[in-house]
């Protein structure tokens, strides 16, 4: 049976990485975004360069029954999804008190309950004696302290211990679940601009949406539970778990008192 893959988030930046890796591997798609995001463009290079089966659903996914309503369509249109991308989310670089509560319940929204709740509905929608696959986005940053991240990596951290609670909890079944957990990624303009004024080790951790797509993708159909691309990135979190956590947060203060000079 042919794979067919549900990717949220996928008009632009990683998600539409992805959703080219996933099309050079012959699998068929559905494409998750917001109206007017570009979706049927990006459909039409997609069967035209690769031949494969793309259907498009714009929905706002912060909406509280979008993930349902996704399902409802997915089966009435009769496609039956056998990988599960969950890719969409909403970051930030700013003091906890600068974005408004209308912003944190987005955030949290998309990040979190939307994960959840697609999970779930994908995990009644599958035949459990074929093969099927699950990757959560996470983020390294999900793993550190990173201040103007509070928000954001609490959520990442929720990812992560979601992924892994069903890691067991589906372990000796045919679903495998893997967490994707990057570095900084080139996914923005506004991005590319800012880190290409790191320089350094900070620089070498960060990568191109493709080369994440390929890695995470690949990782996923050999079964492996956490994809941490780069060698750059895998080396951090070997250090961060040498590191004794009071030198950590001495490290963190004085990045802090760096920022507050600026």
């Amino acid at each position: 049976m042919k794979n067919t893959v549900l990717i949220t988030g996928a008009s632009e930046g990683l998600g539409k990485s992805f959703a080219i890796e996933s099309a050079k591997r012959g699998l068929d798609l559905v494409l998750i975004s917001l109206p007017d995001s570009g979706l049927e463009h990006l459909a039409n290079y997609l069967r035209i360069n690769f031949n494969c089966c793309v259907f498009c659903i714009g929905i706002d996914l912060t909406q509280s029954n979008s993930a349902e309503e996704i399902f409802a369509i997915i089966c009435k249109n009769q496609i039956k999804i056998t990988v599960l991308i969950n890719n969409a989310g909403l970051g930030n670089w700013s003091w906890f008190e600068e974005k408004s509560n209308d912003f944190y319940k987005t955030q949290i929204a998309l990040n979190i309950t939307n994960t959840v709740l697609l999970t779930k509905l994908f995990l009644n929608h599958i035949d459990k004696k074929q093969p099927s696959y699950i990757l959560n986005v996470g983020s390294l940053g999900g793993h550190f302290i990173v201040p103007k991240k509070q928000v954001y990596g609490a959520t990442k951290s929720f990812i992560g211990y979601f992924t892994r609670c069903l890691q067991l909890e589906l372990s000796g079944t045919n679903v495998n679940i893997s967490l994707l957990s990057p570095g900084g990624i080139n996914t923005k303009p506004e991005l590319l601009v800012m880190n290409n004024s790191l320089k350094g080790f900070a620089k070498a951790t960060i990568l191109e949406a493709d080369y994440v797509a390929n890695a995470a993708i690949s990782g996923l159909f050999k079964g492996k539970r956490e994809i941490i691309p780069g060698f750059a990135n895998r080396f951090l979190l070997v250090l961060d778990k040498i590191i004794p956590s009071f030198f950590k947060e001495i490290i963190i203060r004085r990045k802090l008192k760096a920022i507050l000079s600026v």
